[in-house]
């Protein structure tokens, strides 16, 4: 479904990341690990193409899409979340996850500015679609018209998860989903994941520190050390492997 092939990127004279290649299957959940400044969160904005990498490819379903801006990535079924939450706090829940649909509406600029015609009914179709499967699949119901800024913190990271989900990608990005959250949050949210996965059929790429989250519900894992791939493989081939032990996950005292 994605396949990332020797990225290197670099700023000034940093290289934050280095030869970086893997690729993830399609419908499977793959973890990208690693100590913070590994490069991880970078190397998300390579495959969404906020940054141009300095060598290397990134392709979608069997296509070069390296060249490809953020938002033609985004209309071509790639999605993501953010480390820190980046929703519009001044409009509602639903607003906030209305605006990820739009890269799927096709509407003309003037029909669009007027709201009328095919304008009208693209936009009642995309509430209708949101409304009933991603509301709902999310249980966000009975905070449909709230404010975010009235929102405790996981239910935001839920409301993110949600505009990502409304944009129908094929290939999701979670960037740190359960960063901050308590064991509770934290158990609702592997759900949520595990049912996109199973029940939408999406490839997911999750980024993230909790490494009993990461080992349960990821069925390939991609290990980054100071911008480098030390390793990859089932969870049960990282967690024994000495550069990845050494690097990040430590031994029982």
């Amino acid at each position: 479904m994605l396949s990332v092939k020797d990225i290197t990127l670099s700023f000034g004279g940093i290289k934050a990341l280095s030869g970086v290649s893997f690729e993830a299957r399609k419908g499977e959940i793959t973890g990208i690990i690693g100590p913070n400044g590994a490069g991880k969160t970078s190397l998300f904005n390579v495959i969404s193409g906020f940054y141009k990498p300095d060598t290397g490819m990134v392709s979608f379903n069997g296509r070069d899409i390296s060249g490809l801006t953020p938002d033609k990535r985004a209309a071509a079924g790639i999605a993501r979340t953010f480390q820190n939450i980046a929703l519009f706090r001044g409009m509602s829940v639903l607003d906030n996850i209305k605006l990820g649909g739009h890269s799927r509406l096709n509407t003309g600029f003037w029909s669009a500015g007027f709201y009328f015609g095919k304008a009208q009914r693209e936009e009642l179709a995309l509430r209708k679609n949101i409304e009933e499967k991603v509301i709902d699949f999310l249980e966000i119901d009975h905070i449909r018209k709230a404010p975010i800024t009235a929102l405790p913190y996981g239910l935001q990271k839920r409301v993110e998860l949600g505009r990502a989900l409304a944009m129908q990608p094929e290939v999701l990005l979670l960037d740190e989903p359960v960063a901050g959250m308590n064991r509770e949050e934290t158990g609702d949210m592997a759900r949520f994941i595990l049912d996109i996965q199973e029940q939408l059929g999406t490839t997911i790429l999750l980024v993230e520190h909790d490494m009993g989250m990461v080992m349960d519900i990821c069925s390939q894992v991609v290990v980054l050390n100071f911008g480098q791939q030390i390793a990859a493989g089932t969870p049960a081939e990282v967690q024994n492997d000495p550069a990845v032990i050494a690097a990040y996950l430590g031994t029982a005292a």
